[in-house]
């Protein structure tokens, strides 16, 4: 199998389980939401402490610097935002607004490239943020409110994503240090539920203890998957292979989790899709448009003047 088809196959894997995740926060009840939240971010710096263990020796720390050091503990309350929203929306059956968070997640990226990078948009991505603008319009009358659960998951990711480029650590370096920093908190807080009769392992039954602990593993997997995708897929494909995870978040809410889908969230939605649309296919078409430049400015250099 070719290295591209790996990576494929590895992104498959990682966006089929971030996708699949509804189905699992609520197997977690009765634990509440925070507390679902402290045993994720416990058992998840377990997890990639054995794993940085193994894969190399833990000197990677000392490089990392106070400004780096600062930009990954604002990226641990950002995915800690985003971890508590997500698992408590779902629980809450809210699955539907958890994976419109995700689908307009993109086109949050862009707007924050041009308000903090000075990035230019292109006219088609300015049209498809303003279908995604139109589409909340829509969807806040639909539900009588605007849609903060989508907003606050898109708008923390986004920024989770935005301050984790410019640290410039890895994947697995990265969340190593942000559920380090998050560890003591959440360790004291599930110290705190057991102390007050409210916590939930150890005292409803083995499969929940196992469930609760696998928090873990479920986090570091699929980064592992990720990792290994972007080693190896362009980024276009990794672009386009990103909807696969709100694609099947929005299946499981209507399909398993039966939620209500009045015709107006149905035009809403549409119309996020027709915007992701032209935002996928302009991105397409530009990254073609820029090869295609490439090459036909390095045919127009003389053979003797390329570098060797």
């Amino acid at each position: 199998m070719s290295e591209l088809r790996k990576g494929v196959l590895f992104g498959i894997c990682a966006y089929t389980s971030w996708g699949l995740f509804p189905l699992f926060w609520p197997l977690l009840k009765p634990a509440a939401a925070f507390e679902i939240l402290a045993h994720r971010i416990v058992w998840s710096l377990v997890v990639m402490a054995i794993l940085m263990a193994r894969l190399r020796s833990l000197k990677w720390l000392r490089a990392i610097g106070m400004y780096r050091f600062r930009l990954l503990a604002l990226a641990a309350g950002l995915v800690s935002v985003n971890w508590l929203t997500y698992i408590w929306a779902v629980n809450s059956h809210h699955v539907v607004e958890t994976a419109l968070g995700y689908f307009i997640n993109p086109l949050v990226s862009v707007l924050l490239g041009v308000f903090f990078l000075g990035e230019r948009v292109r006219r088609a991505q300015w049209a498809a943020l303003g279908i995604a603008a139109i589409a909340v319009v829509v969807l806040t009358i639909d539900y009588g409110r605007l849609p903060w659960i989508a907003l606050s998951l898109a708008f923390s990711f986004g920024l989770y994503g935005f301050v984790k480029k410019k640290a410039g650590v890895g994947a697995l370096e990265s969340l190593t240090v942000e559920t380090g920093l998050l560890f003591l908190p959440a360790l004291g807080y599930l110290l705190y539920v057991e102390n007050t009769g409210h916590g939930t392992f150890g005292h409803v039954s083995g499969t929940k203890d196992l469930l609760l602990a696998s928090c873990g593993i479920l986090t570091a997997i699929p980064l592992l998957w990720f990792a290994a995708a972007a080693n190896r897929v362009p980024l276009t494909s990794i672009g386009l292979l990103q909807y696969i995870a709100p694609t099947l978040q929005f299946l499981c809410g209507v399909v398993v989790m039966r939620e209500e889908m009045p015709a107006s969230r149905w035009m809403g939605f549409g119309l996020v899709w027709v915007g992701l649309a032209v935002f996928a296919l302009e991105s397409v078409f530009h990254r073609r448009r820029q090869m295609r430049q490439l090459k036909c400015a390095t045919a127009a250099i003389p053979p003797g003047s390329r570098p060797a």
